[in-house]
């Protein structure tokens, strides 16, 4: 068997809260966690649209049921997005940072001295860091809340893209997902690095608190 590839052109969607203008204190594009969908997901941000930040959420490319089909039919027709999978995986994140990087441009190109907030959501963390350190932008902070830096990312270029930058960890204290273990490989991960993010907890699960977004607002 061959297998090929083929390029063509691609429409996805986005959702956006606020306008961006002379007068935008910041940008944040957020990027939303394994099911989850951005129509959806951008609502959790609304407490920081009294302060005069714009929020941006892309959506993951590949979208599917989030119930099983069996021979009675779907629990429910609830959908979800994922931004890759294991398989085909290079590809995938090739097509996602190309979306991200259109987004970005598309929305930020006529004002290019707003403060620009990556922020990553669980599944979304992996995603922002890669998009942080290969995708054609300008921000000045990378947000990972209760996810890690993908273990596979290139350090090296990463090195260089965050050496400058703020980067925070925001874990609630009885997130499942992200226990003792996996903060201790976060912090591996950070010194291959070369950083020390700035580690926020508040009481919680996997979720994410409007308390602790707003002192995230520059």
């Amino acid at each position: 068997m061959e297998e090929k590839s083929v390029r063509f052109s691609f429409q996805a969607r986005y959702c956006k809260e606020g306008i961006i203008h002379a007068g935008t204190r910041q940008v944040w594009i957020v990027l939303h966690g394994y099911g989850q969908l951005a129509p959806y997901f951008i609502k959790k941000f609304q407490p920081l649209l009294t302060h005069d930040v714009c929020v941006i959420a892309p959506e993951g490319l590949s979208r599917f049921y989030l119930s099983e089909l069996t021979e009675a039919g779907r629990k429910d027709n609830k959908v979800g997005a994922t931004w890759m999978t294991r398989e085909n995986r290079t590809m995938d994140i090739d097509n996602y940072i190309n979306y991200l990087d259109t987004v970005y441009h598309q929305e930020l190109k006529n004002f290019p001295a707003i403060p620009v907030t990556i922020f990553g959501f669980s599944q979304g963390c992996a995603t922002a860091c890669r998009w942080a350190t290969h995708g054609k932008i300008k921000f000045e902070r990378l947000v990972l809340w209760a996810g890690l830096f993908p273990p596979d990312m290139d350090f090296t270029a990463g090195r260089q893209v965050l050496a400058d930058k703020k980067t925070f960890l925001v874990v609630g204290d009885q997130d499942p997902f992200v226990n003792e273990e996996r903060k201790k490989e976060f912090d591996t991960l950070a010194m291959l690095l070369g950083i020390t993010p700035e580690k926020i907890d508040f009481q919680g699960k996997h979720e994410i608190n409007a308390e602790v977004l707003l002192k995230l607002v520059l």
